[in-house]
C-alpha cells in the first residue's frame, strides 16, 4: 500500500460510499473509466479485490470494508491538515465548501458568484445533492456547510435560517383549475400529480403541505428530476408541487402558473447547517454571515420570488 495514492484513496471511499461506479463518477467529475483506473491501481497496491459485482450491484469485500475504515481516517486526516493551515489564509485565499440541496441550484451559483466578487482570491467547491445524499456529506466531513429546507435533528448540528422558501402547486396555463380560487385540498388531489421521489427533500415538504392527504394524492409519474417535472407539468402530464424558486423562469415567461390552493405556498425556510463541534474555517464563516445578513435578499432579487405574490392565480 505504499504506493497508494490520496486521489486513488478518495476515488475509492466515493465508490464505497455510493456502491456505483458511475455515480461515484458523477460526484467526483470524472469518466467511469477513469474511476475504475483508479480503482483497478488501488486494488493492484493492495494486492487483493476491494469490490466484488453480483448482478448488476457493486459491494465491498471484506478487505475493502476494512480499507474503507483506514481511508476514510486518512482523508479526514488530510482535511482536517488543510482546515488548519486555511485558518492562517483568511478568508482571501481560502476555500469554501459547501453543499446544497438540487433545488438551491437554480440560484446558488449566483450567491457564490456574488461572495466571491466581495471577498476576492477565493476558491469555491459546490456539491449539489439531495437531502440524504447531504447528510452523508456531512456525516464524512466532506463539506463545511450545507444548504438545506429540512435541518437535521441532533444537538450535535447548527442549524440557522437566513431566508423563506415557498413550496407551490403549479400547472400548465391551459389546466382545467386555471383561474379557480381557493382550491379545497379534497380536490386538488384528484389530480394527476408528477412528483420527485419518496425522501427526496421535495417530497418530505410536500408531506408537510399535505398532512394526512398525501396518501390519496393521484400520484402519475415519479421522476428525480426537477427540470423534467416541469416539462412533463407543461405538457400537460399532471401538476406538481415544487419549490417556487426552481420554477421562477417559467412562471415570469408563463409556460406555468400557480394554482391558488388553500394553504398555499407552504412557507418553509433556507437554513445553513455546520456540525456543532466544526471548526468553521475563516472563509466559511464569512459565507455563513454573508446568508443570514444578504442571502433572502439576494434569493429574492435573482428569482423574482416574492412569496406575498405567489396567492392566486398568477
Amino acid at each position: 500500500m505504499k504506493n497508494a495514492t490520496l486521489r486513488q484513496l478518495k476515488v475509492f471511499e466515493t465508490v464505497a460510499r455510493r456502491l456505483s461506479f458511475s455515480r461515484a463518477a458523477e460526484e467526483l467529475h470524472l469518466t467511469q473509466p477513469a474511476v475504475s483506473t483508479q480503482v483497478k491501481a488501488l486494488e493492484g497496491h493492495a494486492g487483493v479485490a476491494l469490490f466484488e459485482q453480483l448482478g448488476k450491484k457493486v459491494y465491498l469485500t471484506p478487505a475493502g470494508t476494512e480499507l474503507l475504515r483506514h481511508s476514510r481516517a486518512i482523508i479526514n486526516q488530510f482535511r482536517e491538515a488543510e482546515d488548519a493551515m486555511t485558518q492562517f489564509k483568511g478568508v482571501s485565499g481560502g476555500q469554501l465548501n459547501v453543499a446544497v440541496i438540487s433545488a438551491g441550484d437554480y440560484f446558488f451559483p449566483r450567491l457564490l458568484v456574488e461572495f466571491a466578487r466581495r471577498h476576492t482570491g477565493v476558491s469555491l467547491n459546490l456539491g449539489v445533492h439531495n437531502r440524504a445524499e447531504l447528510l452523508l456529506q456531512m456525516a464524512a466531513n466532506q463539506t463545511d456547510l450545507a444548504v438545506m429546507v429540512r435541518p437535521p435533528e441532533g444537538v450535535d448540528m447548527v442549524c440557522e435560517s437566513f431566508a423563506p422558501h415557498p413550496y407551490v402547486i403549479v400547472a400548465a396555463p391551459t389546466h382545467a383549475l386555471a383561474g379557480a380560487r381557493a382550491i379545497p385540498l379534497q380536490r386538488i388531489v384528484r389530480e394527476p400529480f408528477v412528483v420527485r421521489e419518496k425522501g427526496s427533500d421535495t417530497w418530505n415538504s410536500m408531506e408537510d403541505g399535505f398532512g394526512k392527504r398525501i396518501a390519496q394524492i393521484n400520484v402519475a409519474m415519479e421522476i428525480r428530476s426537477t427540470e423534467t417535472i416541469k416539462q412533463a407539468v407543461i405538457a400537460g402530464m399532471g401538476i406538481s408541487f415544487l419549490s417556487a424558486h426552481t420554477v421562477s423562469q417559467e412562471l415570469a415567461n408563463g409556460s406555468l402558473i400557480v394554482l391558488d390552493v388553500k394553504n398555499f405556498p407552504l412557507m418553509l425556510d433556507w437554513y445553513v447547517v455546520h456540525r456543532k463541534n466544526k471548526a468553521l474555517p475563516p472563509v466559511a464563516q464569512a459565507f455563513k454571515d454573508f446568508l443570514m445578513h444578504d442571502g433572502a435578499a439576494l434569493i429574492a432579487h435573482f428569482t423574482g420570488i416574492v412569496p406575498a405574490a405567489l396567492h392566486g392565480p398568477q
